[in-house]
């Protein structure tokens, strides 16, 4: 007779608890579980019982299947999805009722429902699993913020990890929700004297309604390598970003592909919606570094920009790809004291590099050369009152103007002249929940 034993929502042989038991109680550095049964090891039903019975330190292996879930880690642990037969696809998806708020903004204190939240100072790991929000219930403004995997005064690292349908509302087009300012794919936040620090590794993030990967705040530090950022495309919805770096968080960004970020009603005039494939805003002054991405079909490719004297200088942005920009800058320089060199920009409907005034007492000090240009209405677009650049040499190739203070694109692209600070930094749209 198998007689059974309930642990908490799982079911358990008598066996598996005195193995657990011996786990628990043994081994200090932790215990390996598996949720499902594809191994042989301590089984459990669901994510959330594994979490909660195992110590820190430990190692819960997924087996592949479909969980509805909404998960909260306060304790250091690696969570590993592994293959079974020809199968090794792990989804978590919100439970029946959808997700509810379950952290709060460290910045403002606003409502956040986070599919997966990891709270510090714990540590935490996720390999080969993917993280869908679809069906979670949420619609309208108003609701609290909706991210896939939230880190707040955690660390960790994402590999091979997916993030996707980050929205609200009957469908991802759904015009009565898809201009809410929520909808982040993977959120990395410090606060109250706190510090994250998230590595996100060859990880797809796409059909977010606002950003792909955002980290925010002081004390965060922010890795993105060779991960796959996509947005909706052309939408009317909120203004997307990439990858966001902003408010005093530190980071990098390589070796990554960022496409599709366009907000489709945006023109030259409008003052505060623009979407951009990498953005650091107000970032962490001497701690960026954006490095050898591709980037393409977005508002802006790459901005560097900031509204506080002195944030974001010192961004180094170098071997990079930007093509088919949209409407505006494929660099845009709106920082003092940075580095723009090796990158090699295509088709930008604007400047390719704009060193950029409009901030403040920015634009200045820059060093931009050895720059591949081709196609773009001027090269190096220079506003009035920077001053101190450095932008010889670079390789100019079918440019209208290779270097000046205005730009005047084709028609095909936008009918005007755009002539000094013809904008404000206000023009893109970070997030700060």
């Amino acid at each position: 007779m198998n007689v059974l034993v309930r642990l908490g929502r799982s079911v358990l042989p008598v066996l598996s608890i005195t193995l657990l038991m011996g786990a628990l109680g043994q081994n200090l550095f932790g215990a390996t579980v598996v949720v499902g049964s594809c191994r042989n090891l301590v089984q459990f039903s669901t994510i959330a019982a594994a979490i909660t019975a195992v110590p820190s330190g430990s190692i819960i292996q997924i087996c592949p299947g479909t969980y509805t879930e909404q998960l909260s880690i306060n304790k250091s642990l690696t969570l590993t999805g592994v293959p079974s037969g020809t199968s090794d696809a792990i989804v978590i998806l919100p439970p029946s009722g959808g997700l509810s708020g379950n952290a709060t903004s460290l910045s403002s204190g606003n409502p956040i429902a986070a599919q997966v939240w990891i709270l510090g100072p714990a540590t935490v790991n996720m390999n080969n699993i993917i993280v869908d929000s679809v069906g979670n219930g949420q619609s309208g403004c108003g609701q609290p913020t909706l991210v896939g995997i939230l880190y707040q005064n955690a660390t960790g690292t994402l590999n091979h990890v997916v993030t996707r349908n980050q929205w609200v509302g009957a469908s991802e087009s759904d015009a009565g929700s898809n201009g809410c300012q929520t909808g982040l794919g993977i959120f990395a936040q410090s606060g109250g004297g706190g510090t994250s620090k998230l590595s996100v590794i060859a990880s797809s993030v796409h059909d977010y309604q606002k950003n792909g990967i955002t980290g925010n705040e002081v004390g965060t530090t922010l890795i993105v390598i060779n991960s796959d950022v996509a947005g909706q495309g052309a939408t009317n919805g909120a203004a997307e970003n990439g990858v966001q770096i902003g408010f005093g968080a530190a980071g990098t960004v390589s070796g990554s592909l960022v496409i599709d970020d366009v907000w489709a009603p945006d023109t030259l005039s409008d003052p505060g919606d623009a979407a951009a494939g990498i953005l650091l805003f107000d970032a962490a002054a001497g701690n960026t570094t954006v490095k050898g991405n591709t980037v393409g079909n977005t508002q802006f490719g790459i901005a560097a920009v900031t509204d506080t004297s002195g944030e974001g200088d010192g961004a180094s942005i170098t071997l990079n790809k930007v093509f088919g920009t949209r409407i505006f800058d494929a660099i845009d320089v709106c920082v003092n004291n940075s580095v723009v060199q090796t990158n090699t920009i295509m088709n930008s409907s604007e400047s390719a590099i704009h060193l950029d005034a409009s901030c403040g007492a920015t634009g200045s000090g820059n060093t931009v050369t050895q720059n591949v240009i081709v196609d773009a209405c001027t090269g190096v677009l220079q506003d009035s009152g920077v001053s101190g650049n450095t932008i010889t040499p670079n390789t100019y190739n079918a440019i209208v103007t290779t270097t000046g203070s205005s730009c005047t694109p084709a028609p095909s692209a936008r009918v005007g002249t755009k002539a000094g600070a013809a904008r404000t930094a206000t023009h893109h749209s970070p997030i700060r929940p």
